[in-house]
């Protein structure tokens, strides 16, 4: 196991929540919070100094009132208040917690009707953390089931070229396979080097929502077969309205469709596309039939660990502050990941059938059976997958594995993120070539 801890000389946070317009009189703030620790880690009951600053075009604000928390990521928080700034700065000290986990101070201050925040975690034995979701007993059989039944419906692919759009060295198809059932089909784009080939290959899955996309000319460039993949059954070039209808509508909250059931879940359809996409590339001629790799980011992220377990064809997995991450997390008084389904015991989703549902579509339970090599890359600041979700997942990994840490790091890229995972992914389609 190696972890990369980037950023220990700039470690800040600044989250600054911008108007379209702010009133002349008012100048942009930006909220920082900075632990004592320079790489943000500590130990059990450790105490932590969380160092609040304000600043407008970069001087120090003289007086304003700040209204801070500091309690576990995601839960309720054991102390708050509100005080003022001295010079720009407001010093907050705090026990540890007692458990491994992260501890958030969360900074705001309000000006013109407006209000900037910042925030920050100390990371209390990440390396600790193990998840609270159970791996049920027919975890595997019941997956392998599912791929069996898959196999049954034939393939069905279909490769519609992009005119006018590649270039002289690459060819770019809207393409689409039947998964799941025959009716059901799994879209994409995708980009195919020119020439004789053989070529390796990467699937990239996507990240929640619903849109188009567009295909990776790049990776395709530089001599890999690349395949993104969308994950809803419908066409991903079709115009943006119809995205935006479909997410305001039948596809709102999608994470939660049929969760009381197993068999119909959601993701069921979508654990299943992924797989196909595997069985697609390996259809391809011009693929080399060995050297495939998976990349994803948020739900992506959690698709590519998901898609590797249910696969092994797949050789190596870069997976970007994933998601889907210890849903039980919630139960036990401690943070879960997106999309964080039973979150203040949510009276919704907080069944019986749902809660037993969930463990089968649970990330921590792929990456338990994994074997292929893997680059996993996350942030302290990360509020839509806490770090403490994505560390249960990466400590129960038992394949050679990698971490990036980047503490400051929310749920965005960073340029330095995106270059050193592009390098890992470069390396391994070499050394499985």
């Amino acid at each position: 196991m190696l972890w990369r801890h980037c950023g220990i000389h700039f470690l800040f946070v600044s989250i600054t929540l911008l108007a379209a317009s702010l009133p002349l009189t008012a100048a942009e703030i930006k909220v920082s919070v900075i632990p004592d620790h320079d790489n943000w880690v500590y130990a059990v009951a450790e105490p932590i100094v969380f160092t609040v600053t304000a600043e407008a075009e970069g001087k120090p604000l003289s007086n304003g009132e700040i209204v801070w928390r500091i309690g576990p990521e995601q839960m309720a928080p054991f102390s708050q208040g509100t005080s003022s700034l001295q010079d720009g700065k407001l010093v907050l000290r705090s026990h540890g917690l007692d458990r491994p986990g992260f501890l958030r101070c969360i900074a705001e201050i309000a000006a013109d009707g407006k209000t900037y925040r910042g925030l920050a975690a100390g990371a209390y034995e990440p390396e600790r953390i193990q998840p609270t979701t159970p791996m049920p007993d027919d975890f595997e059989t019941y997956w392998k089931g599912e791929l069996e039944k898959q196999k049954e419906i034939p393939l069905d692919p279909i490769m519609e070229p992009i005119e006018n759009e590649g270039s002289e060295n690459v060819d770019l198809y809207h393409v689409s396979f039947a998964c799941a059932s025959r009716s059901s089909r799994f879209y994409g784009m995708l980009a195919v080097p020119k020439g004789d080939g053989p070529f390796p290959a990467l699937l990239q899955v996507p990240g929640a929502g619903v849109r188009p996309y567009q295909p990776n000319k790049g990776w395709a460039a530089q001599g890999a077969i690349h395949l993104a993949v969308g994950i809803h059954g419908f066409p991903v070039n079709l115009p943006q309205r119809v995205y935006d209808n479909l997410r305001a509508g039948a596809l709102d909250d999608y994470p939660s469709i049929r969760l009381d059931d197993r068999d119909r879940y959601y993701y069921r359809r979508v654990f299943l596309g992924c797989a196909r996409a595997v069985d697609f590339l390996f259809q391809l001629e011009k693929f080399d039939g060995k050297t495939l790799g998976i990349h994803g980011g948020s739900q992506g992220g959690a698709l590519s660990i998901i898609t590797a377990g249910l696969d092994k064809r797949i050789r190596f997995i870069a997976a970007q502050f994933p998601a889907m991450c210890d849903h039980y997390g919630y139960l036990h008084e401690r943070a879960g990941g997106w999309p964080h389904l039973f979150r203040g015991q949510n009276p919704f989703n907080c069944t019986p059938e749902k809660i037993k549902t969930a463990v089968y579509y649970d990330v921590v339970n792929f990456a338990r059976i994994l074997d292929q090599p893997i680059l996993m890359d996350l942030g302290y600041n990360d509020e839509t997958c806490p770090p403490t979700s994505m560390f249960s997942a990466y400590n129960v990994i038992s394949s050679p594995k990698e971490m990036q840490i980047i503490p400051r790091q929310g749920h965005f890229y960073l340029p330095e993120q995106i270059e050193y995972y592009e390098a890992w992914l470069r390396n391994k389609l070499k050394e499985t070539n």
